[in-house]
């Protein structure tokens, strides 16, 4: 028996539709395995009720079954499923490490993004890597067909997740099909701004390059109050707000002095608009992490 804990993440970031990934040093999922004849699922923690114990409708089983390791899995979530807060990818990516090395499938952590995809998609209906990676990697992660780049960060975050439930699904309808030229190269340019930051710790580029004006303001109409919640993070302090994945959560990069004042920023806007919320004082952390008997 073997226990992991896999954080949250938050994908996009704004400016890295289905690309850019972190991961959220809080909250995050644990996951116990056992060896066993037959794969089973114990799901308790934070929106248990609604997330299914069937192998075959639930992510880790769909990771134990891409790996042949069969195991009596258990759950706790610290991750409210439908969050945007990588809720799925967090189990999957922390079943898939911790069943590679209870069977010794000799897998590395890369290579083990795709695996975890496979079960992400059993709940969002598409594999993508840009919750898993930086599940399973930590740090910044840059998801791509040709494989992932991963970046060790340290920047402050704060995210804030409101009483809403947006599917991924529903998420997904709302993109545009279609942008802009000049929208295409602003979005290269923050994006390229914003992996900048990433390799220099700096929340000042991080924030800027953020902004996003293809993906973002359609998936916003989706989230009550997110235009007050983001005018009222930066008016404290925070240098870029924007969705996290695909909602309903939302992300703000500060400096570490404006960490409170921007959570408690986002809350009280929340709060304005008739949401109840809370939110972590978070920052970008560690990859799923093995703790043995």
């Amino acid at each position: 028996m073997l226990t992991v804990r896999a954080p949250a993440t938050s994908a996009n970031l704004g400016s890295g539709f289905d690309v850019f990934g972190v991961a959220l040093s809080r909250p995050a999922d644990v996951v116990r395995v056992e060896r066993a004849d037959r794969t089973t699922i114990e799901v308790t923690g934070a929106g248990s009720q609604y997330i299914p114990e069937d192998p075959g409708k639930n992510t880790v089983g769909a990771v134990a079954e891409a790996l042949d390791a069969p195991a009596h899995i258990k759950i706790d979530k610290g991750i409210r499923p439908a969050s945007g807060l990588g809720s799925s990818a967090a189990s999957a990516a922390a079943a898939a490490v911790a069943l590679n090395e209870l069977y010794d499938r000799g897998k590395t952590r890369k290579e083990l993004v795709p695996i975890a995809a496979k079960g992400e998609a059993v709940v969002s209906g598409d594999a993508h890597d840009d919750n898993v990676a930086p599940a399973i990697l930590g740090g910044f992660t840059i998801a791509t067909p040709e494989g992932v780049t991963q970046v060790d960060a340290d920047v402050a975050l704060v995210a804030c997740l409101p009483e809403i439930v947006v599917s991924t699904r529903d998420a997904r309808k709302v993109v545009p099909e279609r942008t802009s030229v000049d929208r295409l190269i602003e979005t290269v340019g923050n994006a390229a701004t914003l992996t900048a930051g990433m390799y220099r710790d700096d929340p000042e580029l991080i924030g800027r390059g953020m902004e996003d004006s293809v993906v973002t303001p359609a998936r916003a109409k989706l989230i009550d109050g997110y235009a007050e919640v983001r005018e009222a993070a930066l008016e404290a302090g925070s240098t870029g707000v924007t969705i996290s994945g695909a909602g309903p959560g939302v992300l703000a990069v500060c400096r570490e002095d404006d960490q409170s004042r921007v959570a408690s920023a986002m809350l009280d806007a929340f709060d304005d608009a008739g949401v109840e919320a809370r939110a972590y004082q978070t920052r970008i952390g560690e990859g799923a992490t093995v703790y043995k008997p």
